[in-house]
């Protein structure tokens, strides 16, 4: 009986480790995948949506930060092996879809057209910010996908 329980507080033990350490990581991630849609678009994008409080930056800035969540969520849930082995993976794949999302969005728009620096300057929500948006999180969706 003294087993079951020692093992069943190992386990809890490890796992509470494990989600803490994960949890750490993605977040870190998170932060990380801001600052590159920040560097891969015009103007400093906390002040514009904090201070000019533009709509098309924070929906824009929004459907990145959803769309490398998904990319993170697909990294940790496809590691595996020990609980290093599976951080580092989760750290490498997470790190190459935030490129492969960073990427894929600079692609999408000049392909389309639409210019982010010119959304980023308009006052009120454009109909172009709602494709981008939710291409961005497709983007992000299909990266997250080929990580699994």
């Amino acid at each position: 009986m003294e087993t079951q329980s020692t093992t069943f507080g190992e386990v809890l033990g490890n796992g509470a480790l494990a989600i803490t350490a994960y949890a750490i990581l993605g977040v870190l991630l998170l932060v990380a995948g801001f600052y590159v849609i920040d560097m891969a678009t015009p103007g400093r994008l906390s002040k514009i949506i904090r201070e000019e409080r533009n709509p098309n930056a924070t929906a824009l800035t929004s459907s990145a930060m959803a769309a490398i969540a998904l990319i993170v969520a697909a990294s940790i849930f496809s590691s595996g092996g020990t609980l290093t082995e599976g951080l580092i993976a989760t750290l490498v794949f997470g790190l190459i879809g935030i490129a492969v999302q960073t990427v894929g969005m600079i692609v999408f728009d000049l392909i389309a057209g639409i210019s982010v620096r010119a959304l980023a300057q308009e006052a009120t929500l454009q109909p172009a910010t709602v494709l981008l948006s939710v291409t961005h999180v497709a983007i992000g969706l299909i990266t997250a996908v080929a990580v699994i």
